[in-house]
């Protein structure tokens, strides 16, 4: 058969107007964009992404780096749990305003990433965020995830999608079972799924800490990475953690991290205090550097420890007196 000729476009860059992403989540979830998290059965990543629709649907914050200034939309599939058994238990746990969780009825068709129904709801709901868990059920009958032409349509759908409507749309995927493989290459299906994604997040255990979960940034194409963070699942729930040392490669690897920076970052401070009560800010930064420890693991350490900041001739001091007493 003759393929038909597709009439040639030019667009002149002078023409593009610029534009500044826009954030929901800094540097992790961007707006307009495709957002992949990933990591294997049951390490929590349906929970990490109920309990952010939970905080989106009341206006809220899960840490200072979510922009949130009002109560959103959210539009939740799921091929895996019950709504009314497991969905709506667990977001009335986290909290939701279920009156802001949306839900397209897949009882007459099921839903893929190709469906018309996805454009529609964005446009009548004017969600903010579009989640599909997992990736896996929302391909469409016939197409094949592991090769990469279809993949690559399906993405750029996808893609085109979020920045027409400016919301961010949220990918849950299952890793594959290729241990020791890069974290890019242990998502389910083709490499193209990874690609589009302008952000990828790993969700997996920490060595060592059964009810902990660490939150890893494997892939960023907006911004530097993001430092990593944890969560704790316990039975009274879900518990923001905030920062943590770790790596994608002690996630992936079953590996407890070297050191938890944190407690060494409290460590220095406590020996500091035994000789002096106040000492330098760049002194302690530059101390800290020497043991790989980041500026920003000192300033949690500094604030966990409730260091105070004093101003002296135009340089800034930690009092360490309050060190003493813990």
């Amino acid at each position: 058969m003759e393929e038909q000729k597709t009439e040639l476009k030019m667009i002149r860059m002078s023409e593009v107007e610029s534009q500044e992403v826009k954030w929901l989540w800094y540097p992790f979830i961007p707006y307009g964009k495709p957002t992949i998290i990933q990591g294997d059965p049951g390490d929590g990543k349906t929970t990490l992404v109920l309990n952010i629709a939970a905080k989106l649907s009341k206006g809220e914050c899960l840490d200072s780096d979510m922009d949130v200034q009002e109560p959103v939309n959210v539009i939740y599939q799921t091929a895996e749990d019950g709504l009314a058994d497991t969905v709506k238990p667990r977001l009335e746990i986290a909290g939701a305003d279920c009156e802001k969780i949306l839900v397209i009825d897949e009882s007459d068709k099921s839903l893929s990433m190709a469906d018309e129904r996805l454009e529609e709801a964005l446009a009548k709901t004017e969600a903010k965020v579009l989640i599909l868990d997992p990736i896996q059920a929302y391909l469409g009958g016939g197409m094949d995830m592991n090769r990469a032409n279809e993949a690559r349509d399906m993405t750029k759908k996808l893609g085109a999608l979020a920045e027409k409507y400016q919301c961010a749309i949220l990918l849950i995927g299952h890793m594959n079972k290729a241990s020791g493989n890069k974290a890019a290459y242990r998502g389910m299906g083709s490499i193209d799924f990874f690609a589009v994604a302008r952000s990828v997040l790993l969700v997996g255990r920490i060595e060592g800490e059964p009810n902990t979960r660490a939150v890893v940034q494997i892939k960023n194409n907006l911004a530097a990475f993001g430092h990593p963070k944890v969560f704790m699942l316990s039975e009274m729930g879900f518990h923001w953690l905030g920062d943590y040392e770790i790596t994608a490669d002690e996630v992936l690897g079953g590996i407890a991290p070297k050191a938890n920076k944190l407690e060494q970052a409290k460590q220095m401070l406590r020996e500091l205090a035994e000789t002096t009560n106040m000492v330098q800010s760049n002194e302690v930064f530059e101390m800290a550097d020497e043991q790989g420890i980041s500026k920003r693991t000192m300033e949690n350490a500094k604030k966990e420890l409730g260091i105070r900041a004093k101003k002296i001739n135009n340089s800034w001091y930690w009092e360490l007196d309050t060190v003493k007493q813990r």
